[in-house]
């Protein structure tokens, strides 16, 4: 995967990541409605402003998307009713591991906690922590298919790759070699109409945008609500041209047509 970095002057933190995937000019991927583009909307962390923010916006306007949950995060702990009842909304719940473990080697990594860096577990204990990860989420939202965002999208472990070890445990994973594969990380304060932007001025080719949030009004890594909702909104409005789904489900489609 090729990941561009656009560092703003004033701020190096991180709103979201816009993901591409190409199907090549000979595939014919179709999505439903014949829709020429999939939207996948994707949350990460378990946060409460997801809950009372970004979670309201997509039930009043009809879309579905995933939230890539951490058990250990406060917000998925004490509001595990609300998860619950997210899941059974439709939206999906992803696997971001049981612990957000991320490299801390890696420049500006100084707020990952030793104890749990990446850096200092093996395949083994990963492993495991993804599987319970997964059979919590199961618990909650009786699901037996599930998506993984690796957290930092960082695979490498003290003794080798972690997600090359789990991967085919997911019908989906966001972030993996693979050459169809293209990601922008962007600087914080983006707005709707650069996300807009982003996505209309694709090739035609691309066939499956990922726009990937943190915190909606609140939290960390913010999106303001007014441009989150002007972003849903446009989506909406175009929904001829827009297939906007959970990461599950558009996995579950690009399968059927390759079976």
């Amino acid at each position: 995967m090729s990941i561009v970095n656009f560092v703003s002057s004033l701020s190096i933190s991180l709103l979201g990541v816009l993901t591409l995937l190409t199907f090549g000019s000979n595939a014919q991927q179709t999505w439903p409605n014949n829709q020429q583009v999939a939207i996948s909307l994707s949350y990460d962390d378990a946060l409460n402003s997801q809950l009372d923010n970004a979670l309201p916006a997509l039930n009043q306007r009809g879309l579905k998307a995933s939230f890539y949950v951490v058990p250990l995060a406060d917000a998925f702990k004490i509001r595990l009713n609300e998860w619950r009842d997210l899941a059974a909304q439709g939206h999906e719940l992803g696997n971001h591991s049981l612990f957000h473990a991320c490299l801390q080697h890696k420049p500006g990594r100084e707020w990952v906690d030793p104890g749990n860096a990446l850096d200092n577990k093996t395949v083994k204990s990963m492993v495991n922590e993804i599987t319970v990860a997964s059979t919590l989420l199961s618990a909650l939202d009786g699901q037996t298919v599930h998506t993984l965002t690796p957290p930092c999208f960082d695979q490498e472990v003290a003794d080798g790759n972690y997600v090359n070890a789990v991967k085919n445990l997911f019908i989906g994973v966001k972030g993996t070699e693979d050459p169809n594969f293209a990601a922008l990380i962007a600087p914080s304060n983006l707005s709707s109409d650069e996300i807009i932007a982003f996505i209309e001025q694709q090739p035609a080719n691309i066939r499956l945008v990922n726009v990937l949030f943190h915190g909606i009004g609140g939290d960390h890594l913010v999106t303001s609500t007014a441009e989150h909702t002007k972003f849903l909104d446009y989506l909406v409005a175009h929904k001829e041209r827009y297939w906007v789904a959970t990461y599950r489900d558009i996995m579950l489609a690009q399968q059927a047509v390759k079976n």
